[in-house]
């Protein structure tokens, strides 16, 4: 549909996706742990109308390794929780969606649920959740409930079941959320002084679900969120978190290399979502990207960055290194093979960042792909997926 608007995401992580970014910050690296540095990156993302921003998360230290800590010193390590943080820069931000990942792995569901329900609360309804699969020995080993055979390159088939088993527990864990996210009703709260009812006890509802991996029986304890649902989005790669995204989420980010490829898995993106009732999936490209105005600048930067870490840049996304008009006229290309947005990985921030909202933004925009202002106050209102009726609220009204 060549006269849609775009939606354009970025996703955060440190000091940026290469790994020697942080030798290049304007400041000292201890910014990297501050409020102040994450607050600025997200109040550029919002001065460049971007629907949402992501955080990276996970248990384990950072690595260069397949399953373990590499030992190396030289790159940046340790991370700030990612929906904490995301809590801390709501109050700061107006537009933007917030999208912190959570692991599904070693966390019980109740307590995402209700992480992601009071972002979505002191957010004013831009909330949104990604889960994340950890399959890693050494990050089960951290926790010390569970043992995780070790995750080899080599061994990949003979884990097979063991990565089917996590997302299986992976799609529970989303669906218990849901339907947490759904136990009180949006009129649950009374909160009548003079009969002195605060709640309605009624229109709070036990989930009773009873899975292989959980049984959870609720009500949640945080009242239902401006949503009602927030948005799940999810990273996926093969035909398995195809059918995870298709069964749990509202978004997918998707990894081609050219138009070719993003129009083969956009196919099989519609494919693994045959049957899915509601809206289907919006689906997004994420590409590494390292942005300057004039032409060889970019390039040159992440060669300087490559040589700093010794080894070039490696990604599971596309790298690109160019001006923003040569950007802008990839995306338009790649939205011709149906993906209908970005998430953009700055290569180094802010510089990339900036190169994304004052100059790949504007490029679009007069391109007429991109918005001019905000429009719909919620995440959901944003991306054009409906405020769904809390589902056992239905069910009482039958």
């Amino acid at each position: 549909m060549p006269d849609k608007s775009l939606h354009l995401a970025v996703a955060l992580d440190g000091a940026g996706w290469h790994p020697a970014a942080w030798r290049d910050l304007p400041g000292p690296g201890e910014e990297l742990f501050r409020a102040r540095y994450w607050a600025a990156l997200v109040a550029e993302a919002e001065r460049g109308l971007l629907d949402f921003v992501t955080f990276e998360d996970g248990f384990g230290l950072q690595s260069t390794l397949p399953d373990g800590p590499d030992g190396r010193g030289d790159q940046v390590r340790g991370r700030l929780d990612a929906v904490l943080l995301a809590s801390r820069l709501a109050p700061l931000t107006t537009r933007i969606g917030l999208v912190p990942t959570a692991t599904t792995t070693h966390t019980e569901p109740f307590h995402v649920a209700i992480g992601i329900a009071s972002l979505d609360h002191v957010s004013g309804g831009r909330a949104g959740w990604r889960p994340q699969v950890s399959p890693w020995s050494t990050d089960a080993a951290l926790l010390g409930r569970r043992t995780f055979p070790e995750l080899r390159p080599d061994a990949l088939d003979e884990l097979q079941g063991h990565v089917e088993d996590l997302f299986a527990e992976a799609a529970d864990a989303v669906e218990v959320a849901r339907r947490l996210w759904d136990s009180w009703d949006d009129d649950a709260e009374i909160r009548d002084v003079a009969t002195g009812r605060f709640i309605d006890r009624d229109k709070l509802h036990y989930i009773d679900f009873e899975g292989r991996f959980f049984d959870v029986k609720g009500p949640s304890i945080t009242p239902r969120s401006p949503q009602g649902q927030p948005v799940v989005a999810s990273l996926v790669h093969d035909v398995l978190p195809y059918a995870f995204a298709a069964r749990s989420s509202d978004v997918v980010f998707v990894t081609p290399h050219d138009a070719a490829e993003a129009a083969a898995i956009v196919g099989r993106v519609r494919e693994a979502e045959a049957g899915r009732t509601g809206e289907s999936l919006r689906i997004f490209a994420d590409l590494v990207v390292f942005v300057d105005p004039e032409p060889g600048a970019a390039a040159a930067r992440k060669a300087r960055l490559d040589e700093l870490d010794g080894a070039e840049l490696a990604s599971d996304a596309l790298v690109f290194a160019g001006t923003p008009a040569e950007l802008a006229g990839l995306l338009l290309e790649w939205r011709a093979a149906g993906i209908e947005g970005y998430r953009l990985r700055p290569g180094a921030l802010p510089y990339d960042l900036k190169g994304v909202t004052r100059g790949l933004v504007p490029h679009l925009q007069e391109a007429g792909a991109f918005r001019l202002r905000y429009d719909a106050v919620t995440l959901r209102g944003r991306l054009g997926l409906p405020r769904p009726a809390g589902r056992y609220a239905e069910e009482g009204a039958r």
